[in-house]
């Protein structure tokens, strides 16, 4: 796995970030705990990329990396679920009253020249940012697995090792 995440796994989180947090509060009642399921999503979606795309191109499946997060979300949200220690109450709230549909009629100069005036929000950072964390976080997992592996690897090299001496110790 690479240390940073290729350009088409930004482009995947960067297209699907808005309907992913979206579907998250949706599914966890709007919960603050929302922000770490949808990262945790992106992070395991980071963690399988390279068989995701093997999948997407090799084998003809153009949605399987987009039905690998519905099934991640899946997972990480009943996870959630089964480690609440009370019941989950979700409400439908009505949506807010924007300070615009107050001032309908005239209202405030700024108000009425806000609509005018063009954003100063930059559109794809935080997809970027979001996609380079758990890019990182999928990385670290990757590494800590392989330093698990090696360190098994080594108690059975070991475990044979100490085996056949004593194998060999019997005398006949």
């Amino acid at each position: 796995m690479a240390d940073e995440p290729p350009s088409e796994y930004v482009a995947f989180v960067s297209m699907h970030l808005d309907a992913l947090r979206r579907e998250t509060n949706r599914l966890v009642g709007g919960n603050t705990e929302a922000a770490h399921i949808y990262m945790d999503v992106l992070a395991d979606i980071a963690g399988h990329w390279r068989r995701l795309t093997w999948r997407r191109r090799l084998l003809g499946h153009p949605h399987a990396v987009r039905d690998y997060m519905q099934h991640r979300l899946a997972v990480r949200t009943k996870q959630w679920r089964d480690e609440q220690i009370y019941e989950v109450d979700v409400r439908v709230l009505p949506p807010p009253v924007y300070a615009a549909a107050l001032y309908r009629r005239g209202g405030s100069m700024a108000l009425q020249k806000a609509s005018l005036i063009p954003g100063t929000v930059r559109v794809g950072v935080l997809a970027s940012a979001d996609a380079g964390i758990a890019w990182c976080q999928a990385y670290r997992r990757t590494q800590w697995r392989a330093i698990g592996r090696r360190i098994v690897f080594g108690l059975l090299l070991i475990a044979t090792i100490i085996q056949s001496m004593s194998w060999l110790s019997v005398d006949y």
